[in-house]
């Protein structure tokens, strides 16, 4: 392909709201343009990348025996309403000219139950892995990062049908492997770690992600061994603390004192040696304030406290406080609670045997001494997040936390669609079952943007090779390089090499520095050296070194780098 040819609007400066690094240089190098909130057209170069990681992704199903197909965007609302997720806030809601309800899709396990329903009858017909490549939209409320996070977006979505709990498990471990090969593939560095099921149900799930500043979820990574989980997830072990086993349960004055940070302060202890008290009300049918207890210097997880109460909930108003507890919110704790004030106190682990400071509930007074089992009762329940220098719970190895882009996730819904959807199948015993159902997906635009993130300099993007745009950019130098050019062009696509030709009227300067902007991975020079010694010289992208070839020998050394390079890398 020629420059002369192909739309590439390269620009000197990044936009003025572009923060990351790859909503910055996918712009700048005229692969991407924006049109509205968290809407953006790929222009020939980004769209080429965008294609690539998606030709790898199907490969990579394919292998795995999944079958291609595609579902619509615009769905009728009542398959959402039947499966219990109608109403979601991130959807867009519209209707048609006689009035009937429909949606536009972010995901399709509806879709997939709905014809499960229809197509599977027998065991027989099990199991099965369906896939598509297809638009999702998204009522995102912060588009923001360039691709990172829009309204509209191109996903990979593929469902794995099976008769039992064991062919969910096969498929799930099926999509691992093809997951774990798609990334190494791509040429990003990632982590698979566990992961909440969030608004998709089932029963457990993991997420794949990119290291990236630029991210906006953060993962727990231990240094001693291969544990790794979203902070929604992540256990550890906290630093110790020194409390005392057996002392005495002590009230004490501390007016004006609200924070634990105060509290530590006046009392010369460390803030781990405190309990702080949450009070929250759960937003279900009981009613009443619960009363969650983390040690002071750690951070409640509202995710994890979600979880353990079954429900979301919201932060209990003064007055709600005070009724229960009678006292003010800074001077509350778990001993002495009148009966049926408090629906339930939950404790985390972290707070051990021994005697910590509790709020008194008396306004200004705190307890020195308070101990759980003896002074007071509440449920155990992982509520804190894990914190950079903790303990891994599996090795005792030291945690670390990384920003990171989520690029693929994979679930196992297990019956959570297939029961209201009525997707069932005849058992060899006679008995009608219902399908038992993953679900996995991949972001090709978040792996194009991780790639951008990971791969960069001051001068541009270092695309990884398998999905750059072209794996070779010529830069022909005076009318008599064009010939040559468009000789080793014709000689490489012969080996499958993918060439562009900067046969742009400018300077030698601007091509080279746009060459280094876009990022192909190899690039030729084609000039003088031809005519004064027969050679052309080829620059590599990624370090910058050069080397000397004649015009016979480029197409196989050329052909050479581009396989190796696109090889699949070894385990990490």
């Amino acid at each position: 392909m020629r420059a002369s040819r192909i739309l590439l609007p390269t620009l000197r400066d990044a936009p003025g709201d572009a923060v990351a690094r790859s909503h910055q240089l996918l712009v700048r190098a005229g692969f991407i343009r924006q049109i509205g909130a968290g809407l953006w057209s790929y222009l020939p170069f980004g769209w080429r990348v965008h294609r690539r990681v998606e030709q790898i992704i199907r490969e990579e199903m394919d292998a795995i025996g999944g079958q291609e197909m595609l579902m619509p965007v615009l769905h009728p609302a009542d398959l959402w309403k039947k499966s219990g997720r109608y109403g979601i806030p991130e959807m867009f809601y519209l209707k048609d000219r006689v009035g009937r309800d429909l949606v536009l899709s972010m995901t399709h396990e509806e879709v997939i139950a709905f014809h499960a329903s229809e197509a599977i009858r027998s065991y027989r017909d099990l199991p099965q892995i369906w896939y598509h490549i297809q638009i999702k939209e998204r009522d995102e409320p912060r588009p923001q990062g360039g691709v990172l996070r829009t309204r509209e977006f191109i996903m990979k979505d593929s469902y794995t049908l099976d008769r039992d709990k064991s062919g969910l498990d096969e498929g799930y471990t099926k999509h691992e492997l093809a997951y774990d090969r798609i990334f190494r593939r791509s040429g990003i560095r990632f982590y698979k770690v566990e992961s909440d099921v969030g608004m998709m149900g089932g029963s457990g799930a993991h997420e794949y992600m990119a290291p990236s500043p630029a991210g906006e979820d953060r993962i727990v990574l231990c240094d001693g061994c291969d544990y790794a989980a979203n902070v929604e997830m992540a256990v550890s072990v906290a630093r110790p603390v020194s409390v005392a086993a057996d002392q005495p349960l002590t009230e004490i004055a501390t007016p004006d004192v609200t924070t634990i940070a105060a509290l530590a302060t006046l009392l010369g202890v460390d803030e781990g040696a405190t309990m702080k008290s949450v009070i929250v009300v759960p937003e279900d049918e009981r009613g009443g304030v619960v009363l969650a207890l983390v040690r002071g210097d750690h951070r409640l997880h509202e995710l994890k406290l979600q979880k353990a109460l079954g429900s979301t909930f919201r932060p209990a108003h003064p007055d709600e406080i005070r009724a229960a507890f009678g006292a003010e919110p800074g001077s509350i704790g778990a001993v002495n609670l009148r009966g049926g004030a408090v629906r339930e106190v939950l404790i985390d682990p972290s707070i051990t045997d021994g005697g910590y400071v509790a709020g008194a509930n008396r306004t200004g007074y705190h307890l020195v001494g308070a101990q759980h089992g003896r002074d007071f009762d509440a449920r155990p329940i992982d509520l804190r997040h894990a914190e950079s220098d903790d303990a891994c719970v599996h090795c005792g190895g030291r945690l670390h936390i990384e920003d990171a882009i989520e690029v693929g996730n994979i679930f196992k819904l297990g019956l959570r669609y297939s029961v209201p959807m009525e997707a069932t199948f005849l058992d060899d015993d006679g008995v009608e079952k219902p399908v038992w159902m993953g679900s996995y997906g991949i972001g090709p635009a978040r792996i194009l943007a991780s790639a951008v993130e990971q791969f960069s300099d001051e001068n541009g993007i270092v695309w990884p090779q398998a999905i750059a745009p072209y794996d070779v950019w010529i830069v022909p130098i005076g009318d008599d390089a064009i010939a040559p050019s468009d000789e080793l062009d014709a000689s490489l696509a012969t080996l499958g090499v993918e060439v562009f030709v900067d046969d742009r009227k400018l300077s030698p300067g601007v091509r080279f520095k746009d060459a280094d902007l876009v990022g192909v991975p190899l690039r030729i020079t084609i000039g003088k050296r031809l005519e004064t010694d027969g050679t052309i010289e080829l620059k590599h992208r990624a370090s910058g070194e050069t080397e000397v070839l004649t015009p016979a020998e480029a197409p196989a050394r050329l052909a050479a780098l581009v396989a190796a390079a696109k090889a699949l890398p070894a385990q990490p």
